[in-house]
């Protein structure tokens, strides 16, 4: 190959220029060639046209690079096409308009429906399975592998079961599943962004089946098979924590405890580690219907009204963040990814839970082969 004697020019729009040997940083990490600049304040000037040559070439972007994050964390774009359901699988009433019908009644505070014997069955049935669908995706969580993949593997599990998917386009979330790593408190997306050795990751499952809904989630460390691949401390705190909060709030129930016990007992534990809860979601009764009376707060001095009954399902699921900061949050502008203001990590488990008549039965509970801990 002859050597060009023409000495390159400037990727600056609009400059002459001979080209320095500043290279633009992104085009060296993607592998594109040619991107030299003048100077650093020739490459600044022309960063917002420039970037967009990085999304042309590899067709991920983030849809709000405007927007101050509270962490490191990024959405990575685009999504990928809404998943498909068979027509053969009963689906709830928000699969095409995205808005759940839920009857008047069912929204007052008080109203607490008590499942007979039929419904219980019905629970242990839909709650067995999201636990299964937990399990197969939590096995496949490993470094390299992105959130959407995640979300493939649920939404086939489900329809291989002949269910639903219950977040899929409830209010029109678009995802089969929720997936919050690190700083993402709940009702993250999944999209393109690759898990990294070291982080968290909350995968939060929901099922309907004959016509009854299962609600399972827990945290789990993202690490790869190198004897060096351990958790940060901080991350240890913060899912141990979280995962002794929800034991300790479910040995808890029983016929007559009050619901607004459990904050209580959630909020001092989580305040002994050094950690907060997230006041701003909660845990809802379950069966039928997919969020429902009653609210189960995860904080002390709270308002929750009833006690526990006989033939009750709900969950408990708290969410906590490193720090005594308040468990304060922030939502993305999607709507919907919930996220800690200091960027701090944030931890969540959470069982569907039917109260007995001597107890409590974790309709959720792990099996043995179940992965994470």
């Amino acid at each position: 190959m002859v050597k060009s004697s023409m000495k390159p020019t400037c990727s600056g729009a609009k400059c002459d220029n001979e080209a320095g040997t500043l290279q633009c940083p992104t085009c060296l990490k993607l592998g594109l060639e040619g991107s030299y600049f003048c100077s650093q304040e020739c490459f600044k000037n022309n960063w917002a046209d420039h970037k967009l040559l990085h999304k042309k070439s590899t067709g991920i972007y983030n849809p709000f690079s405007s927007y101050p994050f509270t962490g490191s964390l990024r959405p990575v774009y685009p999504l990928s096409p809404r998943r498909k359901v068979p027509d053969h699988i009963a689906k709830p009433d928000w699969y095409k308009d995205g808005i759940p019908k839920y009857p008047p009644n069912m929204r007052r505070v008080n109203k607490h429906e008590i499942l007979d014997q039929a419904g219980q069955e019905a629970m242990r049935t839909v709650c067995r399975l999201a636990r299964e669908v937990l399990d197969i995706a939590a096995a496949a969580i490993r470094p390299g592998i992105t959130t959407d993949y995640l979300d493939e593997i649920v939404h086939n599990a489900c329809i291989e079961r002949n269910a639903y998917p219950s977040p899929l386009n409830y209010n029109h979330f678009p995802k089969s599943l929720c997936t919050s790593p690190n700083e993402v408190i709940c009702h993250g997306i999944p999209d393109q962004r690759v898990l990294l050795d070291g982080d968290i990751l909350n995968l939060d499952v929901s099922l309907h089946y004959n016509g009854y809904h299962g609600d399972v989630n827990e945290t789990y460390h993202v690490l790869s098979m190198s004897p060096s691949s351990k958790p940060s401390p901080s991350a240890s705190l913060v899912v141990d924590t979280a995962r002794e909060c929800l034991s300790l709030a479910i040995s808890h129930v029983k016929p007559g405890t009050p619901l607004r016990e459990f904050g209580a007992i959630i909020e001092k534990h989580a305040k002994s580690k050094g950690c907060s809860v997230v006041k701003s979601y909660c845990g809802h009764g379950i069966h039928k219907l997919f969020h429902c009376p009653p609210d189960i707060l995860h904080y002390g001095r709270n308002k929750s009204v009833g006690v526990c009954k006989p033939g009750m399902t709900f969950t408990i699921e708290p969410m906590i963040t490193l720090g005594l900061n308040g468990g304060r949050d922030r939502t993305w502008p999607d709507g919907w990814t919930a996220v800690t203001v200091d960027g701090g990590l944030t931890a969540q488990f959470e069982h569907t839970l039917l109260v007995t008549e001597d107890g409590v039965e974790v309709l959720t509970a792990r099996l043995p082969g179940s992965p994470g801990g």
